[in-house]
């Protein structure tokens, strides 16, 4: 009865511990700069919690910054809710149920797009006896060009696959050739050897006719 508790006790505390490792992980991440006129763009903006147990209140701000004036787009109070300015119709709510990323995309990226983003996330704590609040604010600068620059990575490869492709049609071609000269110098062999007993006579020969003296 003991080793059945035992083995038991054992099973839930594996179970609980799985349950534990399998849950997702905030992972802080950074948002890419770079867009193309026509294609989709996501502002990746996450703001991780420090313990998830913490309930907390959280807005979402999204602006865009230029030089004379801060534009509202896109705000996440109590729901995705899309702004009245020049991007509405085209910003599209991607972040996730824990509003621990609260990413927002560009559906059809313009020229006029590029510019200075941020991403403002207010949290207010619920403790038993007080609410502290924190603020974090993230900036992105965004550039848009009418073609995507080629990461260097993808061109080395892109490189180290021609040169593959190169060295494994001229080892082909060396193997096919070697094949070939074999084959030849076989024949070759085969050949002389039929020639060389075609000229041996055999003993089996009838003799020839007799000559009179």
């Amino acid at each position: 009865m003991r080793t059945l508790k035992r083995t038991l006790l054992h099973s839930l505390l594996l179970l609980i511990l799985s349950v534990r490792v399998s849950q997702p992980v905030c992972v802080d991440g950074v948002s890419d700069t770079e867009a193309v006129v026509g294609k989709p763009m996501k502002l990746t903006c996450i703001s991780c919690l420090k313990r998830e147990d913490i309930r907390a209140v959280t807005r979402v701000y999204w602006s865009r910054v230029t030089e004379e004036e801060r534009i509202p787009i896109y705000e996440y109070v109590d729901g995705p809710r899309e702004l009245d300015s020049v991007m509405k119709g085209r910003l599209l709510w991607i972040g996730s149920k824990d509003l621990q990323d609260v990413s927002v995309r560009i559906t059809n990226v313009t020229r006029n797009d590029s510019g200075r983003y941020e991403c403002e996330v207010f949290r207010q704590f619920e403790f038993d006896f007080f609410t502290p609040s924190i603020t974090s604010t993230k900036v992105i600068k965004l550039e848009v060009k009418e073609r995507a620059t080629k990461d260097p990575t993808a061109l080395y490869s892109e490189i180290m696959m021609y040169v593959l492709l190169v060295s494994l049609t001229g080892w082909l071609i060396v193997e096919m050739v070697y094949c070939y000269r074999k084959i030849s110098r076989s024949d070759e062999q085969a050949q002389d050897a039929a020639t060389d007993y075609l000229a041996v006579p055999s003993d089996k020969d009838p003799p020839g006719p007799a000559v009179d003296d």
